[in-house]
């Protein structure tokens, strides 16, 4: 017989009914803007060397196996925002990527894990603004939400009005989600009230819609930069700060995500307001996916572990997810162009 995940690592995998972010005995609210408190900014400081032995030892300190691997990678899923922003994009690709969306994994593999009641989707689908209509279109019904990347993505140069006209652009076409860059030159010249501003008046273009404040940690030199960055993100209103937009050379790693849900969580502690993380750019194992899990659970709690405060920016990665669970199932690894993505 084949083996299948349990009840309880069923019921763990794609909770329906989110338990309350709670911190350290501490109801936590959504995250709103607050006045940026250049105080906080200044007083960061980051150890690099611990941060780094910290990161270098998670990945050795804990390993899942069988049904809870099964179920952390479930969780993973639940848990992506599957992307597509590539220069040859087109309609039909979106298209496909919608229809994977709602269906991550192939129909055998979710009947031999015994996970139909589940329903289980990804978190979101994450395009260009020229194909929000597309997928919103795509994912009618399915209640799974379009994240546009937006405010001149990938470098975030180009003029604020147009930054910020693209966002309400890509909220009027139906993106719920919107993933904003900074300017990178902010950071560097410690020019923390034109980040503020900068970040708040794309906060007030999303209006209704969730707003990711990507960082570019890859370009930002420093931890403390990154701390800092994600810092004043937060106070300007960001529902997630994001690590990186996928295409700086260095993006998503394990020492800057450290940082950043440090961050985070010390942000939490003194404001009571919950933000979320999203890690992006070069996560393209399950393993990988597993390592990540571990860390949001270790720093910030269960609750860190919902789509609603943790993301994936990953697309790749759910080929990876779908061949370790059917060795789960058979016990042998299948062929990696049997698990298309679009």
């Amino acid at each position: 017989m084949a083996p299948q995940v349990t009840t309880e690592a069923r019921r763990d995998a794609h909770a329906k009914h989110p338990a309350p972010v709670v911190l350290r005995g501490r109801a936590l609210e959504p995250n709103r803007r607050i006045p940026l408190n250049l105080d906080w900014v200044e007083e960061v400081r980051v150890n690099t060397s611990a941060v780094e032995r910290r990161a270098a030892t998670h990945v050795m300190r804990r390993t899942v196996k069988k049904d809870n691997q099964a179920a952390w990678l479930l969780r993973a899923i639940a848990c992506m925002d599957l992307t597509t922003l590539s220069g040859d994009d087109s309609v039909e690709r979106v298209k496909r990527l919608c229809a994977k969306a709602q269906n991550p994994l192939q129909r055998q593999l979710v009947e031999g894990l015994g996970i139909e009641e589940l329903h289980l989707t990804v978190g979101a689908v994450c395009v260009y603004h020229l194909f929000v209509e597309t997928a919103v279109k795509a994912l009618d019904g399915s209640g799974i939400p379009v994240a546009a990347v937006s405010a001149g993505f990938p470098a975030g140069l180009s003029p604020l009005a147009e930054r910020v006209e693209e966002i309400r652009r890509s909220v009027e076409a139906g993106a719920s989600e919107i993933d904003i860059v900074i300017t990178r030159a902010h950071v560097f010249n410690g020019e923390w009230q034109a980040l503020y501003d900068e970040i708040a008046a794309f906060k007030e273009a999303c209006g209704a819609a969730h707003m990711k404040a990507i960082l570019g940690t890859g370009d930002l030199m420093t931890l403390r930069n990154v701390a800092r960055a994600s810092w004043v993100a937060m106070m300007a209103g960001a529902d997630f700060i994001k690590t990186s937009t996928g295409k700086e050379a260095v993006n998503a790693t394990l020492p800057v995500s450290l940082t950043m849900v440090r961050a985070i969580r010390d942000y939490a502690e003194r404001t009571g307001m919950a933000v979320g993380f999203k890690p992006a750019g070069g996560i393209r194992t399950a393993k990988q996916s597993l390592d990540w899990l571990a860390l949001m659970k270790d720093e910030l709690g269960r609750a860190w572990l919902e789509p609603s405060l943790f993301r994936f920016g990953a697309s790749g990665m759910l080929g990876d997810i779908e061949r370790q669970l059917e060795h789960h199932l058979t016990g042998r690894y299948s062929a990696t162009y049997r698990h298309p993505i679009a």
